[in-house]
């Protein structure tokens, strides 16, 4: 957690924390709080600091003490739904592609997840800010790893040289984030990643009789997600 209600002596220098120690106890209440109301149907423009204090059963001093507002409270609750991208075995680019998206899969299908995750879509338009940060800590991770799995297969002949990293990237992780974003009664059943990578790669494998000369070119290379 971020925490960033901390404030500031005069001249810039970092304020000096007085009395007891900030308790992560308390942090983890108020951004399960957060969470459950979220999921409970609450939307983001519903909440107040003093409704979450009084929901978490905390003060709400003790909630600004830690945030120093709505947003700053909301990306922490943003970054503690994040994990990390699993663990590839880099055998096969086939294989990898499906592994991320069945992390994807597997964290969307969680109720919390998506309702955090729509909550959060309806709120962009107001405070860019929060969807930037969003994007910043946990969607261009999610990306930078498709990137390095694509170029692998473009370098081992898997994949067509010379294909837009992020054009690809974008083919294979829409369809899930549609159903999610757009679709949200739609199912998102086992074995959809294998279908979406399969039904892909069918597309941007290299033609029969051609071999793979290399990676994309430079101007394709993945930059900033």
């Amino acid at each position: 957690m971020s925490g960033t209600g901390t404030g500031a002596a005069p001249g810039g220098r970092p304020a000096e924390r007085r009395g007891r120690p900030r308790s992560a106890a308390v942090d983890t209440t108020v951004v399960e709080t957060v969470l459950r109301l979220l999921e409970e149907g609450v939307t983001v423009g519903e909440l107040s600091m003093e409704r979450i204090a009084r929901e978490a059963g905390v003060g709400k001093a003790t909630v600004y003490r830690r945030w120093a507002d709505k947003e700053a409270l909301l990306l922490d609750v943003l970054r503690s739904l994040d994990d990390a991208c699993p663990e590839l075995a880099g055998a096969s680019v086939r294989d990898d592609l499906v592994a991320l998206l069945e992390f994807l899969r597997r964290r969307v299908l969680a109720k919390r997840s998506s309702a955090v995750m729509r909550a959060v879509i309806a709120h962009v338009q107001t405070q860019p800010k929060l969807w930037r940060e969003y994007h910043d800590t946990v969607v261009a991770a999610r990306r930078q790893a498709f990137h390095a799995v694509l170029l692998r297969g473009a370098a081992t002949g898997e994949i067509r040289p010379g294909l837009d990293a992020e054009l690809l990237t974008d083919l294979f992780v829409s369809p899930m984030l549609s159903r999610v974003m757009l679709h949200e009664w739609r199912e998102l059943p086992d074995g959809l990643a294998e279908q979406i990578v399969d039904t892909v790669l069918q597309g941007v494998r290299p033609q029969e009789g051609t071999a793979a000369r290399g990676g994309p070119s430079r101007g394709n290379a993945p930059g900033p997600a």
